[in-house]
Order: structure tokens, then sequence, then C-alpha cells
């Protein structure tokens, strides 16, 4: 994650619950939080920066308000509780979700590890895509010997 004040990776993350339904969070490195927690004057400007960046006031109200058609989730639900209601979610709140997702991970797009059984199946099925791509392409080029292999393949892969 990266501080809210500066580019540097934040080391102190800051919650102020200001009301059930309404708070802050701030993300600051070493530095911007020596400023923010020792520094009075530092304090309420951050925290206006901070509401700034979010959105607050009428802009944030009217995301709060939105909600998931299919399951009825606001936004500020997620915000509390951080966990979504329904695959729709992540659709219906995509603009929120992707800023939030990369100074999390610093991605929007999963590059992690696999289980060692998917990739093979994975593959498998690739491969036999494409193989049944190029029977295809062998038959309407009438090389029927290629088409032949091909489809021999094929069932090898499909027994497997």
């Amino acid at each position: 994650m990266k501080c809210n004040k500066c580019q540097n990776p934040a080391t102190l993350h800051i919650t102020e619950v200001h009301s059930e339904n309404q708070f802050e969070e701030l993300h600051l490195c070493e530095q911007c939080a020596n400023k923010y927690l020792y520094d009075p004057q530092q304090k309420s400007g951050a925290k206006g920066a901070l509401a700034e960046a979010l959105g607050e006031g009428d802009e944030t109200a009217a995301l709060n308000q939105r909600e998931c058609p299919q399951c009825g989730m606001k936004f500020v639900e997620f915000r509390n509780s951080g966990r979504l209601g329904c695959p729709h979610d992540y659709h219906e709140f995509k603009e929120e979700l992707l800023p939030l997702l990369e100074n999390i991970h610093g991605e929007t797009r999963h590059v992690g590890k696999s289980p060692r059984r998917l990739p093979q199946n994975k593959q498998t099925q690739s491969e036999l895509m494409q193989l049944r791509n190029r029977l295809k392409e062998a038959i309407n080029l009438e090389d029927y010997e290629q088409a032949a292999r091909l489809r021999d393949r094929i069932k090898t892969l499909e027994e497997s």
C-alpha cells in the first residue's frame, strides 16, 4: 500500500470511526505518520486531504446509498464488513474496488500460483482447443492425413 500523502510504502494504517456508517481510513509512511500523530495542525490537514482523496461529502453519500441489484448490498456495508455479498458486486462497485485492490495488492488481476493439478487440466484443455481448431482447418483444406493425426491426438488427450 502507498502512503496517502506521498508515494512511499505505507507502514501505519489508521481507521477513525465517526459514526456507525461513517469512518476514515488513512495509510501513512513512517515520516508522514510522525507528522500526523505529533503535529496537531497537520492532523486536521491530513484528515482534510484524506476526505478529499476519498471523495467525502455528497459523492460519498451517493456512493454509500448505491446498492447491488442482485443482493441489495450497499457499498458502505462492504466498507464496514470487508466482504461482498455476491459475484455481481464486483461489477457493480468496479470503479471503487479497482483502486482499493491496486492499493492493497499492487495489481488488479491475480497473477499468483495455481494448484498443482489445475495447470495440467488447463494446459490439456487449452491444447484440446488448439487441436480442434487445427483439425477444422485441416478438414477445410482437405488435408485428411493431418486431420486423422489430429483426431487421434485429440482422442488420446480426452481419454487420459
